[in-house]
């Protein structure tokens, strides 16, 4: 595969341009305080890319990138205002912080507003490897992308394809706040993608793979990963429907992740100072089975979610989220912790490398595990609520007995009570995804009721 030349020092300006976006911070904050503000928070980003889609072996689009960002928030006492603007002329900047202060005076006193303690802020920046530039110019992004088609597209029953896309991109940041806190971040992020159709005169079906590196050096072969997105549509054809049954389900790794992530979502500190999280007030509380632990690593070397602080500038740490299937803490930054009382853990922003640890069973053993009932390799529609628990959600993919796959399906719906699901969990798999920031296995659950035809 044509791609992994990375840049050279020299070529790499991204220090250059992360020590600019500081010095402006940093100036805007010391101007916010002249302006009457008692504390100040700046963010700052430069975002670049390259975005190459071919499709039959045409260019579809090409697409280059240069986003730039300036947020900044205020605070007078208890009253806060925010502004942004994408331009980073001084005008505009200087129009930003009228802007802000002006909403600040008048907007009404927030108890829980203000930056987070100031002892709470990183002073170790380690580097964690997450800064891999890809120099891949226009004419190298479109032959890859072809690369990977053809090689989808040589499979025996591939009839069309939706076509494949090849995705670089880079990330400079800086936050700053009057408590002398400056964190600067800088990573990349590239992609490849592929979307075919399958067709006979019985139907035709459609699937896709995709692959998501800090590095290029680490992309599967072009070859990989066509043939993956093309085994992936060649094994729906045929799908058929179910009778309405119960029985065990098995989500593979890539749709396990999103049950993890509803989970996020209802120990996260919006939904429960709103109380409108099923988890409501089980921190402490058995939530999983005892043999299960979920543990947050932010210092993954090339980790998708990696970072010394969050986006306040709170040091992050390991900890564990369950511990022995008990809820260990929540997930809350500082407005979130004071409103529950409580204090920031670190994930303003979000998650830093959540790992759902399992046991020894690959993919296959955690088929003979399961022994009959459905693998789901997608699950579609928005039927989840954060608030009761309750899950329902259309599905695809394959019925499995005695452990070995019989046949493809689809047009089902999957229902079940989030809390039942995540305490009645089997087992989790060694077979971890490693495309997100969310790192699990496949997940098999006891039962889940199934309605089809």
């Amino acid at each position: 595969m044509s791609r992994v030349t990375e840049l050279s020092p020299t070529q790499d300006r991204s220090l250059e341009e992360l020590d600019r976006l500081a010095q402006l911070a940093e100036d805007v904050i010391r101007r916010a305080r002249a302006a009457g503000a008692s504390q100040a928070e700046v963010a700052a980003s430069i975002d670049t890319g390259l975005n190459v889609n071919v499709r039959l072996g045409e260019v579809e689009t090409v697409e280059h990138t240069r986003d730039r960002g300036f947020g900044l928030t205020v605070y007078f006492g208890k009253r806060k205002g925010s502004a942004s603007t994408a331009d980073l002329n001084p005008d505009s900047i200087q129009a930003t912080l009228d802007q802000a202060c002006a909403i600040a005076r008048y907007t009404e006193e927030d108890e829980a507003a203000g930056l987070a303690d100031a002892e709470r802020m990183a002073t170790q920046f380690p580097d964690l490897d997450l800064w891999h530039p890809w120099r891949i110019d226009t004419d190298g992004a479109i032959a890859l992308g072809k690369q990977i088609e053809d090689a989808g597209r040589s499979h025996a029953g591939i009839t069309n394809s939706d076509g494949a896309s090849v995705q670089m991109g880079e990330a400079i940041a800086v936050y700053a706040n009057s408590h002398g806190f400056l964190g600067r971040e800088r990573g990349t992020r590239h992609s490849l993608s592929l979307s075919l159709i399958a067709g006979d005169d019985e139907g035709m079906q459609r699937d896709y793979w995709y692959d998501s590196v800090r590095s290029a050096d680490d992309f599967m072969s072009a070859a990989a990963l066509g043939n993956k997105a093309a085994q992936r549509t060649l094994s729906r054809m045929g799908a058929r429907s179910l009778s309405t049954r119960q029985c065990p389900v098995m989500f593979a790794p890539e749709v396990a992740r999103g049950l993890i992530g509803h989970f996020i979502g209802a120990v996260s500190g919006g939904a429960l100072y709103r109380r409108a999280s099923f988890l409501l007030d089980h921190a402490g509380k058995q939530v999983m089975p005892s043999w299960l632990n979920i543990v947050e690593r932010p210092f993954l070397m090339r980790g998708q979610g990696s970072g010394a602080f969050d986006a306040e500038g709170v040091a992050t740490r390991d900890s564990s989220l369950v511990e022995n299937g008990v809820l260990a803490r929540y997930v809350l930054g500082s407005y979130s912790a004071r409103k529950l009382g409580l204090e920031s853990t670190g994930n303003a922003g979000g998650i830093h490398n959540l790992i759902v640890e399992g046991g020894q069973d690959d993919f296959a053993a955690m088929l003979k595990r399961m022994g009959t009932g459905l693998l789901v390799t997608e699950v579609m529609g928005q039927g989840v609520s954060t608030v009761t628990g309750d899950y329902s959600r259309g599905a695809a993919g394959f019925w499995v007995e005695n452990g070995q796959i019989a046949y493809p399906v689809e047009e089902i719906t999957i229902a079940a009570n989030l809390r039942d699901m995540y305490a009645n969990i089997v087992a989790v798999g060694a077979d971890v995804d490693p495309r997100s920031h969310i790192l699990t296995g496949s997940i098999l659950l006891e039962q889940m009721t199934i309605a089809g035809e």
